[in-house]
Formats: C-alpha cells, structure tokens, sequence
C-alpha cells in the first residue's frame, strides 16, 4: 500500500473527479492494486494548477485540504458576462463600460479584501435539495443562490491591458475556503460599473502545496511506467506542515491505537501529530494536558 500526497497540475477541461480517477488507474497500472484514492479542493474543468490527490491513509486528511486557504491567479475580461461567469458559457449581459487604468487595483483594495459575502455561481457543484446547482442550471431552473460569508486575504499581483477594445485584468489572490473566484470576478466587474467574465483560471497554492511540487498527468504516468512513484509521492505528514510533531514511546502510541485517553502531557494547547519514531500515529487535539484524537491512522507499524 501506497500512502502520501500526488501534487496534480490539472490540465484544462478535466474535472476533479475525473483526475482523481486518472491517478487511481496509473497506481493501478503501478501494481499498487486497490488504494482509497481523494481529492483535497474541487477546481472546475476549466482552472487548471494544483490539485492535491491524497492516497491511502491520506485520504483521512482530505477534508482539512478543503478547508485550506488557497492562492489562485485568474483573468477577468470586462464588458460581457456569461451565465456561466468564465469562457465556457453563453453572453447574457454586455456594458460598453471599460475600466480606468488603475481602477481594478483600487477596487479591490477598498471593497474585496477581508472579510466579504459573495453570492456562489448558478454553475457550481453546489447541492440545492440533493442536486447539484449546475445541473439544475443546466435544466434551465432558476437557481436561488444563498449568499457566504468568505474571506479574502491578500491580492499579489494585478495587470492591465486592452485585448480587441476590451480591458482585461490579470489578478493574483489568496482566499479562504468556499471562494468563488468567478463570484469574485462578476462582483469586481459589476463594482466597477461594468460586467465581467473569467478568462482563465490557475491555482498556484492549496494549504502547503504549491506548483513547485505538482506533476502532470503525462509525467505521473511516466513515472509509474519507470517504477519512479517513490519519487512523486509526497508523505502524509506534507499535509501536516503547519502542525508540530508530538513524538510518543510505544506504550503511550499503543494506547492512541486503542482509543484510551493520555493525560498530563506538557504540551501546549492545540493540534498536533502524534508518531511513533517516524510513523504517523494520529491528528491529535491537547488540550490541558489531556490528548484527544481527531484521526487515526491505520499503519501497520502501529496497528494492533
């Protein structure tokens, strides 16, 4: 068995699931047999950039990838709008208004940073009474989207240029979790005086990992073909970068294993991972001494 993370530069027009389906058939073909195979953040077909594919023991931390903050770089042409707010959809709303120079840059800083509500695209794989938003779109449904509280952190980047009499902007952003980057580019626009659209879309960092230490799908499967995979997968604990390391003997990862509570530990409040020598044990909570698990981790080192 095979555990750690696939850091995947998504190609344009693949969804998620169909990467995550992608990396399970080339471990398959690796002769890694049968592995829980997830992915740490959806991004639509149409973004492309880091998608983290957890693996194996991993896949109990996904989840917390969902939850990561993530960096994203994205363009916005104004003057038109889509139903589906990027290239892929249909024109339902046009404005002969083209920003000044400097006016994104401006917008952003006074009314998009920190925190804001932003109301979810009509296309997005949220569930609206057990179906999804885009296929209820698709359906032709007026879809009521609820408004989210969201935060955005920081803007890094941002250019101007004309493209065809049109302005274009190239924005650099870091987000909280549950951002539409879409959303975002709509409600810019429409700050703006204008409508919008996103051009492209790239995610350049999700929680720790960053295009650095992502791999194409064609790369991976060379990889594998070359019995290299050892060299691609990244371990468990690269999820864990931010959480320092509560190191136990093998009495007290034992009792971790079966679920007994460990009291007195002169630790500070807070997340931790708890391992046994160099094998994760748990994602552990301290608080006051006593230690609570969060997530276990079945390692044959340490299993019962």
């Amino acid at each position: 068995m095979v555990h750690g993370w696939v850091i995947l530069d998504k190609p344009l027009g693949l969804g998620s699931t169909q990467a995550v389906a992608a990396v399970k058939r080339t471990l398959r073909q690796a002769g890694h047999g049968k592995v829980k195979v997830g992915h740490g953040g959806t991004l639509d077909p149409l973004a492309t950039g880091v998608l983290p594919i957890a693996i194996g023991e991993a896949t109990k931390l996904a989840g917390r990838m969902l939850d990561a903050t993530k960096t994203y770089a994205f363009g916005v042409r104004f003057g038109r709008q889509t139903d589906t707010l990027d290239l892929e959809g249909q024109v339902i709303a046009t404005s002969p208004v083209q920003p000044e120079p400097g006016a994104v840059a401006r917008v952003v800083a006074e009314r998009f940073t920190g925190p804001i509500e932003q109301i979810p695209p009509a296309y997005s794989a949220i569930l609206i009474d057990g179906r999804r938003a885009y296929d209820r779109a698709r359906d032709g449904e007026e879809v009521e989207m609820r408004p989210r509280a969201v935060t955005i952190y920081r803007w890094d980047a941002i250019t101007e240029r004309d493209v065809d009499g049109e302005r274009e902007a190239t924005l650099t952003v870091t987000v909280s979790k549950g951002t539409y980057i879409r959303s975002l580019a709509r409600d810019i626009a429409l700050a703006l005086g204008t409508v919008g659209h996103v051009t492209m879309l790239r995610r350049i960092k999700a929680g720790p990992f960053t295009l650095a230490q992502a791999i194409s799908l064609d790369n991976l499967r060379d990889a594998a073909m070359g019995e290299t995979l050892e060299n691609i997968i990244l371990p468990l604990e690269a999820g864990l970068v931010d959480i320092p390391a509560l190191d136990l003997n093998p009495d007290q990862a034992r009792a971790v294993r079966q679920g007994r509570v460990l009291t007195g530990l002169p630790h500070t409040d807070g997340p931790w991972l708890a391992r046994s020598g160099t094998v994760p044990v748990a994602l552990v909570e301290l608080s006051g001494g006593a230690l609570r698990v969060e997530r276990g981790f079945n390692f044959p080192d340490v299993a019962e």
